[in-house]
């Protein structure tokens, strides 16, 4: 075992969570003129954004950056998920023409690179593939220039729905692996963590030329130990880009927070990464899966 994963190995726990957040976790409120902009461009457009709706700590600091994550296929959510804060129940129709209002959105921004996720839409018989494609397509004929991320979800698993995303030629194919084995049945009883696996095996065989990306959000009960396996596993699959964040429980209906990492852990937890040989790893308490996302695609050499 190297030295960097014997000092991170056998801390389960933090100390008693403190009554107050730790100031690492603190972050200016939003509200500079870019971040005002892409609201109102936002609400024009009749567009959403995971940063809104899953209250991503990170919205001040992206938005005035210029750079935003667009949530297609509406707002509502098939799943249950107990970490996360985007409404769920059956949800409406989708629109037809959001890819091309996406992709116009993200003309009028000028961005280099763009990052589409979307809700589960387990009521779908493609569970949204096409229109995940289809808005790749339309970004790369208005903006031939700007990369493409998505962030989708697990498709249940379906190789036509996959394959559909993964033909379309998005930069990177992003799917969240979120916690350990151990706590799946809790945490996101829709998933399944053998699943996330095979999906990752799935695009390498598809399209072995595109990078894949996954995150983990840590402090929901999950041991070192078990995130390091996780990591390991991740590796197996060839997985190009690993991100890891801070849980902050949305309310107090969803999991209960165990413990906040400290920056040092979540340093020797990037330490880790790389050495597993990871082409980039994100590590740090304020980390979401797109957050930094140019950034990250520039260091991993994408």
């Amino acid at each position: 075992m190297s030295e960097v994963l014997y000092q991170i190995m056998g801390r389960h726990r933090a100390e008693p969570l403190p009554e107050r957040k730790p100031p690492w976790l603190k972050v200016r409120a939003p509200g500079g003129p870019n971040y005002i902009r892409l609201k109102h461009l936002m609400r024009e457009l009749d567009l959403h954004s995971v940063c809104e709706e899953a209250h991503c700590p990170n919205v001040g600091e992206c938005w005035d950056h210029g750079t935003a994550t667009f949530m297609i296929l509406g707002d509502v959510c098939t799943r249950n998920c107990a970490y996360c804060a985007v409404a769920h129940g059956r949800p409406p129709s989708y629109d037809i023409e959001e890819p091309e209002r996406v992709a116009r959105a993200i003309a009028q921004m000028g961005l280099q690179h763009a990052v589409i996720t979307s809700v589960d839409r387990d009521d779908l018989p493609d569970f949204g593939a096409y229109i995940f494609a289809e808005t790749i397509r339309r970004i790369h004929e208005q903006m031939p220039g700007c990369s493409v991320e998505v962030l989708v979800p697990d498709f249940q698993g379906n190789e036509a729905s996959i394959r559909a995303v993964l033909e379309a030629g998005p930069e990177i194919y992003n799917h969240n692996t979120e916690t350990v084995p151990r706590l799946y049945k809790k945490a996101r009883p829709g998933g399944r963590y053998a699943r996330v696996m095979e999906i990752f095996r799935l695009a390498k065989r598809v399209a072995p030329e595109i990078p894949t990306k996954t995150g983990m959000i840590l402090g929901m009960g999950e041991t070192i130990e078990e995130v390091v396996e996780v990591m390991r596993d991740l590796r197996k699959v060839d997985v190009d880009i690993l991100t890891l964040g801070q849980y902050l429980r949305p309310s107090d209906k969803h999991i209960a927070l165990d413990r906040y990492y400290t920056p040092a852990e979540f340093s020797q937890l990037y330490d880790a990464g790389m050495e597993m040989g990871f082409r980039h790893v994100e590590s740090g308490p304020l980390v979401r899966s797109s957050y930094h996302a140019w950034e990250q695609v520039q260091a991993a050499g994408v």
